[in-house]
């Protein structure tokens, strides 16, 4: 594998890790492959004539989400992934899906602090029996490399800004203490077993195609649907709570810098992937009703006079959350191609597009 920490003055990394898998098929397999982030995984590797199976059970994910891949990258594409229905606590599913593959991209999981706090032990069975299941069958089949999803939860009640990733505090939900685990897991394999892995603690990941219903749906997706759809719109605690907000397509880059750096440093690491800034919830708001003002003339007069609704701050949640990424830069070639402001407007056009503004549903539709 080739070092794409640095590139050169006309190319980035990630334009030289492109470059280099259009003319270099590997075997990708992909948990999670339904979900927000896999479907983008997917999306990208087949535009890049990867050969890619997936794993999916639908438990989070979503047929359409495939579907769309499908639509994006044409039937002849498609016809080089093979996609495999199941479990990750499955052992024989995960024996079958890491046959033959070159990298593991581990994104299968429930995510949400809220649906850990409800349901400890389904997280803890899923997230962590679930990984190690995986993860042992990738080491059996003799997978190159393992890259998995961790999350900024890990961060917990440790105070200082930005997060770096030698500094963790006491995981304050069941959701945080699973992704902790993966972590040691993944330590602890590369230790006994000699195995090569790579944890991306991802902050806030956006995007299209991120699901914007049900009790645990992330704050941009949900609040674009409410918004398009009229529908209330919540804001937990104050609004001066902060992420920091990063685009699907910066997750996107940063698991293929992974799986491809050949760097030794770079390996058997942890890396903050995050765009490096923070944003309030109010500030947030703010941003997408006049994105979508914007976008939807129609609706402005709506969005002026829409005012959220204020409830209390959620159990488990942080106050301000922002990542250190000098780690990723540095050793990955990580560089963030969407900001949050561009990513919002990438995001605001596909929900606009997917779920039927209300400036589409007649002269009337668009009252307070």
């Amino acid at each position: 594998m080739a070092d794409y920490g640095n590139g050169d003055a006309a190319q980035s990394p990630y334009q030289l890790a492109r470059e280099h898998l259009e003319g270099r098929p590997y075997r990708w397999l992909i948990s999670g492959v339904a979900g927000f982030i896999g479907s983008h995984l997917l999306e990208t590797l087949r535009q890049l004539n990867q050969q890619v199976t997936g794993l999916d059970n639908f438990m989070t994910g979503h047929r359409h989400n495939l579907d769309q891949v499908r639509g994006v990258v044409g039937p002849a594409a498609w016809r080089h992934f093979d996609f495999i229905e199941g479990d990750i606590r499955d052992a024989d599913a995960c024996r079958r899906a890491s046959k033959g593959a070159d990298f593991l991209l581990h994104h299968a999981a429930l995510g949400a602090v809220p649906r850990s706090l409800s349901d400890p032990v389904l997280s803890n069975d899923v997230n962590v029996g679930g990984f190690l299941r995986i993860l042992t069958a990738a080491r059996d089949a003799g997978v190159r490399r393992v890259i998995y999803a961790s999350s900024s939860a890990v961060y917990g009640d440790h105070p200082a800004l930005p997060k770096l990733e030698a500094r963790i505090g006491a995981p304050l939900s069941p959701y945080a203490v699973t992704k902790c685990v993966n972590e040691l897991y993944a330590q602890v394999y590369a230790r006994c077993y000699g195995m090569e892995t790579m944890g991306l603690r991802y902050f806030n990941v956006f995007g299209p195609r991120q699901d914007p219903d049900g009790a645990y749906a992330a704050v941009i997706a949900r609040w674009l649907a409410a918004m398009l759809r009229a529908e209330p719109l919540t804001i937990n605690g104050d609004g001066e709570s902060s992420r920091d907000f990063c685009y699907v397509g910066n997750a996107v880059q940063a698991n293929l810098l992974a799986a491809l750096c050949g760097r030794p440093a770079a390996i058997n690491q942890l890396y903050n992937i995050a765009a490096g800034a923070s944003t309030s919830l109010n500030a947030l708001y703010d941003m997408l009703r006049a994105l979508l003002a914007e976008r939807e003339p129609r609706l402005a007069g709506y969005l002026a006079a829409l005012s959220p609704h204020h409830a209390d701050f959620r159990d488990g949640d942080v106050r301000h959350s922002q990542a250190d990424i000098a780690k990723a830069v540095s050793l990955l070639g990580y560089a963030p191609t969407r900001d949050v402001a561009r990513g919002l407007k990438l995001s605001a056009r596909w929900y606009a597009e997917h779920l039927a503004p209300l400036s589409l549903r007649g002269p009337t539709a668009a009252r307070p």
